[in-house]
């Protein structure tokens, strides 16, 4: 366990970070994230308080000799917000702040406060509230006057009070509306991807930890004009834009929302529908800050969050960007799927095109077929290499329809009934 002090003229809110180390995870690489969290939200961080635990206490989260040395901290630092490195019960939180005599919130409303700031279009602003909702709902039960949001500052952004602390019934009622929004705007947004698909328009999604700099590639290579900052969380919202390859053809580009650690399930949730871009892309590019230390730690992150999200299995373009600034570049693999570069400068973008047009999709078609008996090859052919969507015995032969790459079409030319796409 160890306590870290920092000094800071900052007129920002003054903020103190707990954390409970039961070595679950990499606590240190947490903190890290935490104390850019706060940043991104707005204050300075002034000191950290870590405590190793076997599991956290399940009333006052931390023990009792670490939240007198937080209290005796907050009083004379004179802090203004305490932000713990977790999901609080209302038990906890209640705690917490009667002891500290200052705000406090957690992880989970760190990270909401920034989406809320952060989300501009109308899905991302309607997602984020019902992300909040959510949470409300899971810890409404005995919040008193510590989980008031009239006194403003970080953890108080988004809905507000009229729509976190009234009654259940009330937020169910406006949870229930806020669902029913999202499920038609992301039906448009899968109509959308279907007329993509069927205009033949292949797209590639942009995904990675959050701050890898996955909106400054995308300006770089489409002049998109997206927001790049150098905080967490920067883009909330999808942003697609149309790149032409050197060898002649086209791909969609698409910035998704950045990924991170620990990240609380209902955000996982509530952003379902703009994840699913990279869910539904055909290629994804994988950007990790390759002059982070914990560089590849993160990229397992990600990976972890991909499979979760069930793309696991899509062609993937491992990115180390940022290579302009790493001290270790040198030492970070290349091979057809992985690649170095710096968006910033533009060095290795080449090789980062090459990449993309030799993952690049083969276009297919759908078809329906009588195949007679005596082409008993080509219909295992089409059994291990193309998706059979019917299948049909019959007396004079098997009727299939299936898809195939439109390379392979020729295959079945003879035998083709009707062509579909």
């Amino acid at each position: 366990m160890y306590m870290e002090i920092h000094e800071t003229k900052s007129t920002v809110e003054k903020v103190l970070l707990l954390s409970v180390d039961t070595s679950e995870y990499d606590n240190e690489m947490s903190v890290e994230e935490l104390r850019e969290l706060v940043r991104t939200a707005g204050g300075e961080v002034e000191g950290v308080i870590i405590q190793k635990l076997d599991k956290i206490n399940p009333v006052s989260y931390i023990g009792s000799g670490k939240l007198g040395e937080a209290e005796l901290f907050c009083h004379n630092r004179e802090i203004d917000l305490v932000v713990c490195d977790d999901t609080l019960t209302t038990t906890q939180q209640r705690a917490l702040t009667k002891a500290l005599g200052v705000r406090v919130i957690d992880r989970t409303v760190l990270i909401l406060d920034i989406f809320a700031s952060g989300a501009k279009t109308h899905e991302g602003k309607l997602q984020v509230e019902l992300a909040q909702l959510n949470y409300s709902l899971a810890n409404l039960a005995g919040r008193g006057e510590e989980f008031s949001r009239l006194g403003g500052g970080i953890g108080t952004r988004g809905p507000g009070e009229t729509k976190l602390e009234t009654d259940r019934r009330h937020i169910r009622r406006r949870k229930n509306a806020l669902e029913e929004q999202l499920k038609s705007l992301e039906k448009r947004r899968g109509n959308q991807r279907q007329r993509r698909k069927k205009d033949g328009v292949v797209t590639c999604a942009i995904v990675g930890y959050t701050n890898a700099g996955k909106s400054t590639l995308l300006n770089t290579l489409t002049n998109a004009g997206v927001l790049a900052e150098d905080k967490l969380f920067a883009t909330l919202d999808p942003t697609s834009r149309a790149l032409k390859l050197p060898d002649g053809r086209s791909v969609m580009l698409i910035d998704t929302v950045g990924f991170i650690s620990r990240l609380p399930h209902l955000l996982i949730e509530a952003f379902k529908s703009t994840l699913e871009e990279a869910v539904e892309a055909d290629i994804l590019l994988l950007l990790a800050d390759a002059s982070d230390p914990e560089a590849e730690a993160k990229l397992e992150t990600s990976k972890e969050l991909l499979k979760e999200l069930g793309a696991e299995h899509k062609p993937l373009i491992t990115v180390y960007n940022k290579c302009d600034i790493a001290e270790n570049s040198y030492l970070m693999p290349v091979s057809k799927n992985t690649v170095k570069i710096s968006a910033l400068t533009g060095v290795g973008l080449p090789a980062l095109l090459d990449a993309i047009s030799e993952n690049y999709p083969e276009q297919t078609a759908v078809f329906r077929a009588a195949l007679p008996y005596t082409e008993s090859a080509l219909l295992s052919w089409l059994h291990e290499n193309a998706r059979i969507i019917e299948e049909k015995y019959a007396e004079a032969g098997v009727f299939v329809k299936a898809e195939v790459g439109k390379n392979s079409l020729y295959k079945f030319i003879p035998y083709i009934t009707e062509e579909e796409a």
